[in-house]
């Protein structure tokens, strides 16, 4: 075989295996992150003390139907964006997911409790906690994200950076759900998305600037 042809061979050779290292290298960033937010937050606030009582509530649950509905569609969104020439397109799609439940649980709250209820309802007692929490929780698994997602070679590294902050932001706020005392909708709603975005926003300035290629 001449060098020549030898060269193009391990070069298309390393083209095919990228998408197959990338994947396990994302994978593997999921579960460390989501290991690392687990042993943050156990040493941490760790669950509410009545958490078995509390799994009987319609809406502790439903906290946490929203949060893994959140990490499901951004883990597969940016899988499809680390994909070579992949567009957002359908793939944000699986971003409605977590909005749309949460719009039908506060419009299911806000017609079984009276009106005079929803300030009290909305403002909770942990809203401070809660923005503050999701970012901390957050912090190690965006790292090993950012991480493993190095040589996405991405359209936009800032957009990719985002997701993967949406991603860590739901594995960190699934965690702290379980430990979080203000279970009606309409506090997930407004005070939840803050974290997130935080989170969000410090992704996709730190993909700026670590997945630009």
């Amino acid at each position: 075989m001449k060098t020549e042809a030898l060269i193009g061979a391990l070069t298309a050779d390393a083209a095919a295996n990228k998408p197959r290292r990338l994947t396990g290298a994302f994978w593997t960033a999921v579960a460390v992150g989501t290991l690392c937010a687990a042993a943050a937050f156990a040493l941490t606030i760790g669950p509410r003390s009545d958490v078995l009582t509390a799994v009987g509530s319609v809406r502790y649950v439903f906290k946490f139907v929203v949060t893994i509905a959140l990490a499901i569609g951004a883990a597969a969104f940016l899988r499809r964006l680390t994909r070579p020439a992949a567009t957002s397109g359908a793939g944000a799609l699986a971003l409605w997911a977590a909005p749309i439940l949460l719009a039908l649980g506060v419009g299911v709250e806000l017609m079984v409790i009276p009106s005079a209820e929803w300030p009290a309802r909305v403002i909770g007692y942990n809203a401070l906690l809660c923005m503050a929490m999701i970012p901390l929780l957050a912090a190690l698994p965006l790292g090993a994200l950012l991480w493993a997602l190095r040589g996405a070679a991405p359209a936009s590294p800032a957009a990719m950076g985002a997701i993967a902050g949406v991603l860590a932001a739901a594995i960190a706020a699934t965690f702290y759900a379980a430990h979080c005392r203000d279970d009606s909708p309409l506090f997930v709603a407004v005070w939840y998305p803050i974290g997130v975005a935080i989170v969000t926003t410090a992704g996709a300035a730190l993909g700026a600037r670590l997945l630009r290629w």
